[in-house]
């Protein structure tokens, strides 16, 4: 089947260094119709079309898969075991935090994801070809993606999206709020500990009062283990070190024949040679300083003989000891510093039972004046965003107008106090809301019945939004990429021609991927594309082609005239191509 070129990927892979392009490429194979289909996605707006039936919402359902949607087995291919389905983003620094979080590779400048749908119910999900799960898929997709297809109900478009969206329309920083809810989060959190863990504390208090008394009646000293130790040995050993003492005594100095009285007598026959000969000076010097050195180690193992008494009663006292520091050791430590740790811990862990009331009214003090700060710096959020959510409701409804609807738009921010309601972002809820037919009550924006509305919606706001950070010479787009399945349904004409240069005007900041039925729509495209379906060994197959040139005036002009292409819809589509340049 016709496959987008291996050079048309690089060339986009190219383009979307330079424009921040997110989607690169999607691939599906035994996927409903699609048994292989890859498609290659560039910068700027990205169109699909093709004639009814052809499979293109299928491309987009794909894609909400690998953004966490519910997968079934009914998107298998008849007669294969499993359905395929990848995609390769270019990497963001928050997507790559959420790798980093679920301890996931990054891997280099992409991100690749892949799922995988079994016959018998079961699925694997792949991120950067590490096992994964769908719930790592949804944390990535407000990085990556926002598909509004056909067949969702569009609630991820939640109050969270549409505050982030206000923020980014008013240039609004959080980062005041996040410091002030960090630094209340810090403080309640230790209270919260000390007092969780207060009853368990408060029942091994005996026990530690007991530890503590023990060490403390021990009277320890670091090293004294060691030096009893020391002691022991020459207690039990007193006879021997006596009779060794004494034995050297009598060989170096008392003895008849001892070493003193034998070098006394050579330094006397060195004296009279030395009478004679000079070079015996010398040697009489050594010879006497040796004659001192005997006579010192005689007088020291004289002296330690004679300290050298056996003491039972010493060494009983000694044994003793040793083996309570054993006991003590056994308990609480490898070693006496360990023990003596140890009673420093638990004496500490007592104090602060005993200081607990003192804690506590600190803590409950600090935890009082920290929400003070949060209040003060969400208050002054939640005022800028009031101002900010008029002025988006004007614009926005002026562009929803455009697109062949009539509706009452409004944004509404409201403060939530209680504490559970605290986040990083502040304390703020927006609720969008929306009536599409006059007369009718304003409701919530995802409680729209028609996805083609819902689709219009997303586009205007998207595109009022971003016309609010280009006045304020804000110009970054949004780190993803925008899906819309059949965004045209419903309208044509102006409205169609207004849609797609709201499309296009979208599509200059981010990446936008579209599945339109509109010739108005397509004939703004950066990238086109057509899904065909084609009959293959007795077997539907559908593929997907980039168009270019002649091929891409062909699709418009079928669009315009239908299954039978004329002159007169060619040149329209020529016109029709030209003008949206």
């Amino acid at each position: 089947m016709p496959e987008v070129g291996s050079s048309v990927l690089c060339c986009a892979r190219k383009l979307n260094r330079k424009n921040r392009t997110m989607l690169l490429e999607l691939r599906a194979e035994n996927y409903a119709v699609m048994d292989h289909a890859l498609a290659g996605f560039g910068p700027g707006l990205n169109l699909l079309t093709g004639e009814t039936g052809a499979g293109k919402s299928i491309l987009v359902d794909a894609l909400a898969l690998l953004m966490g949607g519910k997968g079934s087995t009914d998107v298998i291919r008849h007669g294969a075991e499993k359905a395929v389905v990848s995609c390769v983003f270019e990497a963001t620094p928050g997507a790559e935090a959420v790798l980093d979080n679920n301890g996931l590779d990054a891997n280099g400048s992409e991100i690749i994801l892949r799922r995988e749908i079994q016959a018998n119910g079961k699925g694997r999900v792949f991120v950067n070809n590490q096992l994964a799960t769908v719930a790592v898929l949804r944390q990535m997709a407000p990085e990556l993606a926002l598909v509004h297809a056909q067949s969702e109900t569009l609630t991820s478009f939640d109050q969270q999206q549409q505050l982030g969206l206000l923020d980014r329309f008013a240039g609004i920083a959080t980062d005041e709020v996040a410091a002030a809810y960090q630094h209340w989060r810090e403080i309640k959190s230790r209270l919260e500990e000390l007092e969780s863990n207060e009853q368990d504390r408060m029942r091994m208090a005996d026990l530690w009062a007991y530890q503590k008394k023990e060490i403390e009646a021990a009277a320890l000293k670091s090293g004294e283990d060691e030096e009893l130790e020391a002691e022991k040995r020459r207690l039990a050993n007193a006879e021997k070190i006596y009779s060794a003492a004494m034995g050297a005594f009598d060989q170096l100095y008392d003895g008849s024949a001892s070493a003193e009285s034998t070098l006394r007598a050579a330094l006397k026959n060195l004296d009279e040679l030395a009478k004679f000969d000079d070079s015996f000076r010398e040697p009489v010097v050594q010879l006497t300083a040796a004659l001192a050195t005997v006579e010192d180690i005689s007088s020291t193992v004289r002296d330690y003989a004679e300290g050298t008494q056996a003491s039972p009663e010493r060494l009983e006292e000694i044994e003793d000891r040793l083996a309570q520091l054993d006991r003590l050791k056994r308990k609480y430590g490898a070693s006496l510093a360990e023990v003596i740790a140890f009673g420093a811990d638990v004496a500490a862990k007592l104090t602060e039972i005993e200081d607990r009331d003192e804690v506590l009214r600190q803590l409950r003090a600090e935890l009082a004046q920290a929400a003070e700060g949060y209040r003060e710096a969400a208050g002054k959020l939640t005022t800028a965003r009031r101002a900010a959510a008029q002025n988006l409701a004007k614009l926005a409804e002026h562009q929803i107008n455009d697109l062949a609807m009539k509706v009452k738009f409004e944004v509404n921010i409201e403060p939530q106090d209680q504490t559970t309601a605290w986040s990083a972002g502040g304390w703020d809820i927006a609720d969008f809301l929306i009536a599409t037919n006059l007369g009718e009550p304003l409701k919530p924006l995802t409680e729209i019945a028609s996805g083609g509305e819902m689709s219009r919606v997303l586009l205007a706001l998207k595109v009022s939004v971003e016309e609010g950070s280009a006045r304020q010479g804000r110009k970054t787009a949004l780190p993803r990429t925008l899906i819309f399945d059949e965004i045209d349904i419903g309208i044509g004409g102006r409205a169609a021609e207004a849609v797609g240069q709201k499309l296009k005007a979208l599509s200059r900041v981010q990446q936008v991927l579209c599945v339109t039925h509109l010739p108005q729509i397509a004939a703004f495209a950066d990238q086109h594309l057509v899904v065909e379906k084609k009959e293959s060994q007795g077997r539907t197959r559908t593929g997907i082609r980039l168009l270019e040139g002649s091929e891409r005036t062909s699709e418009v002009a079928r669009m315009l005239s239908g299954a039978t292409v004329t002159e007169t819809s060619l040149r329209h589509a020529e016109q029709m191509i030209a003008a949206s340049r």
